[in-house]
This record gives structure tokens, sequence and C-alpha cells, in this order.
């Protein structure tokens, strides 16, 4: 029966009152933008500045408790184990209880940790101290980037993720930098307590800056689900050879430069502290090889940029072997600019290639990352205790050779899905 024939009323709704749908998630110049992004720069400064706080300072730490270089380098290798160790339970934590809460509590327990850390009474406490706040610090690279995809519109969201990627390498650089410079002066233990300091304040600044969440919905802890997410990521051939890949271009890395402060402190570069700190300027090269990266996989693929960066590195390797300080240099900006080039080709791989879970498929390529970084520091130093600096380029050559060698098999398996069929090629 219709409206006429009862006498009702025809009530005409006009297409224009229905409100348009807005999305309400932070845009760039938008209200709050700037704070966020400040916020999450802040954070990636202290997360790295502590992680790497000690690394600088190897040299001094092994004078001081008369400890070679393989049992001084277990300061960096115990932060950044228990970052890889605690990086996939901390993102499932942030799915339960929020990104903001995950990352102030984590940023909270590791700045604690870093002002006892100069009171260490020994190694081994030093040691323990430091993989506490490396398991701390996994909530951060765990939290931060779903924070973002969750508060900032996509079109924003790649610059929003670069600003924390930016507050990271500079926490890393400056952290060495300026703990090589306090440490000349004053001591080791005055160094790591002066980045102490600057995380606190970097810790408070992000929390009062950070928006609160307005996007995220609680998700349930099951364990089930999450060892099926990571079960099939683990069963994808291409991103098995991506983990590999990222955690040998970090074993060269994280082998580099836990030694080299050694080499240059000794004969026939003698080189002052302060200025053994400053080398890790070089990292600057990074910034721009990782930005650069996109366009070398426009022109090579990423098989071919791969192979670039593994052969820029291991020509720094070759190079950093010349007892001329020049060389030195430029070796480690040939090994900086490809490992950075390697290590953003890879990891931005990881992302197109998982179709579902990418949160545990990052998480999984950051936790072997940092078992690479742990692996290349103990390792590394280990053979530069054996056989100087030529152990530690020989083991950087044997992963960049693991690179390549990965990466040729890649490529095989590649062909061979062709000429089977359209499917992907893993």
């Amino acid at each position: 029966m219709s409206p006429a024939s009862t006498g009702a009323p025809t009530v005409v709704v006009a297409a224009s009152s229905v409100p348009p749908v807005v999305d309400s998630r932070v845009t760039p110049g938008g209200p709050g933008y700037r704070r966020m992004s400040f916020a999450l720069f802040l954070a990636g400064v202290a997360t790295f500045a502590l992680l790497y706080s000690t690394q600088a300072l190897l040299p001094l730490i092994s004078g001081e408790f008369g400890v070679a270089a393989s049992e001084a380098s277990w300061t960096v290798a115990a932060a950044t184990g228990g970052l890889a160790l605690f990086v996939l339970p901390m993102s499932a934590l942030s799915e339960r209880f929020g990104r903001r809460t995950i990352m102030t509590a984590s940023l909270a327990v590791a700045v604690t940790v870093g002002l006892l850390v100069p009171f260490a009474p020994s190694l081994t406490a030093l040691v323990v101290l430091r993989a506490v706040q490396g398991a701390a610090l996994a909530g951060l690279p765990a939290s931060a980037t779903a924070y973002l995809a969750e508060e900032v519109t996509p079109k924003a969201l790649v610059t929003a993720i670069g600003l924390f990627v930016a507050g990271n390498s500079v926490g890393g650089m400056s952290g060495r930098v300026i703990t090589g410079w306090v440490a000349q002066e004053w001591g080791w233990r005055v160094a790591v307590a002066v980045i102490g300091v600057i995380a606190v304040a970097c810790a408070v600044a992000f929390r009062a800056l950070l928006p609160a969440p307005k996007h995220f919905v609680a998700g349930s802890l099951r364990p089930r689900v999450l060892a099926g997410t990571i079960r099939d990521h683990l069963a994808n051939p291409l991103l098995r050879r991506l983990y590999a890949i990222g955690a040998l271009f970090m074993t060269v890395f994280g082998g580099v430069y836990t030694v080299i402060g050694y080499r240059l402190a000794e004969a026939p570069f003698g080189l002052p502290q302060g200025i053994v700190g400053s080398v890790f300027l070089v990292y600057l090269v990074g910034t721009v090889s990782a930005s650069t990266a996109s366009r070398l996989v426009g022109r090579l693929g990423r098989r071919g940029a791969l192979y670039a960066g593994g052969g820029t590195t291991a020509a720094g390797l070759l190079l950093s072997l010349a007892d001329s300080l020049p060389l030195v240099l430029l070796g480690l900006v040939l090994i900086t600019a490809g490992f950075f080039a390697g290590h953003a080709v890879a990891s931005s791989a990881v992302s197109k290639t998982a179709t579902k879970g990418r949160a545990q498929a990052s998480a999984l390529y950051q936790s072997a990352y940092y078992i690479g970084s742990s692996t290349g520091s103990t390792v590394g130093a280990m053979a530069f205790h054996a056989e100087g600096w030529a152990g530690t380029v020989g083991v950087g050559l044997l992963a960049v050779l693991g690179v390549v060698t990965i990466t040729v098999v890649g490529s095989r398996a590649a062909r061979v899905a062709a000429r089977r069929g359209p499917v992907a090629a893993h």
C-alpha cells in the first residue's frame, strides 16, 4: 500500500542531505601532524642512540675491564639480540594494548635502564643491562609504523614513516659521535650517562607530543593465529631469502662498525676517541643511498640492485684493508652505501611480497636484521681478535658472498616459475 493511499505524508530525502564520509586521519598541515611526526622522530632518536650507545666506546670498555674486543662486543650484541628476540612479541602486544601504550612503556623501561648502565660494576652486569634495554626497545619499531598506518592518510604515510626512519639514523649517528667526544674527555661512563639523559628528554617530549590514537581497534592475543601467520611467512621461499639477505647485509655492517674503533685507535692510525666517534658521520651516506634505492631498482630490477649493493659493499671491504686513512674512510663510505641500498631493497620487497600479516612479515625481517647485527658484532670482533682487521673483512666478504648466492638462487627459481606458468615467482 502506498503512502498516498493511506494519507500519510510523503517524505522526500535530498541526496545532498546525506553527510559525506570524512576521513578523520591526519594529513600534512592538518591538526596534530607536526606534533605526531616530531614525537616519532624523537622516539627514533632515543631508540637508536640507546641501542648503539656503547659501539663507539668499545676500546675504552675493553681497557677498563681488561677484556678483548670479542668480549666487549657483547655490549652491542646483547642489545641488538634482545631487540631481535622481542620484536615479534612486542608487535603482538601492540595489537592488544595499543601502539602508544607499548611505545611509551618501552621507552620508559629503556631510558630507566640507560640511567643504570653508567654504574655497571662489571662487564657481565653491563651486558645484562644492555640485553634488557634492547628487549625494551623492541616495542618501538614494532609499533611506530603500525600507529602511523592507522592514524595518517595514505598520501602522508611515506613522509611520516620517513621522518621516523630519519630519527633512527640521526639517533644512531649522533649517539656514537657524542659518546666519542664526551668519552675522550671524561670516560665512557659519563658518555653513556649523557646519552641516557638525552634519551630521557626525548622520551618525555615524545609522550607529551604524541596524539592519542583515534583509529586503533584492539585485537585479541591469539597465539594460534599469530603462529599460523608466522608459519605462512616462513614457508614463502622469497620471504625466507629476503630475511636471509637482510641478516647477511647487517652482519657485514655490524661487524665493521663494531671493530672499526679498535682499528683506528691502534697503529698505524692512533686516532683519539673523539675522532674515532666522528667516523660514524659516514652514516649520512647511507641516508642518501637508502633514499635512492627505489631509482636503482627501477633501473636494475630488485636482483640487479642487490647485486649492486653487494658489489659496492665488497669493494669497500677490500679498500679498507689499506693502511691509508683516506682509503679506509673511502672504504667505509662504500660499505655504508652498499649496505643501506641492499637493506632498503630487501625490506621494501618484504612489504610488497606479504599479502597478509604485513606487520608480522616486517617484524620477522627486523628480527632477522638484528640477529645479523648481533652475529656480525660478535663474530667480527672474534675474527679481529684472531686475525686483525683482515679477519673482520673476511667475515664481511663471506656474508656478501651469501647475499650474491641467495640472489642467484632466487633468479633461477624465478625463471623456473616463469616457464611453468603465470604463477608469482618466488
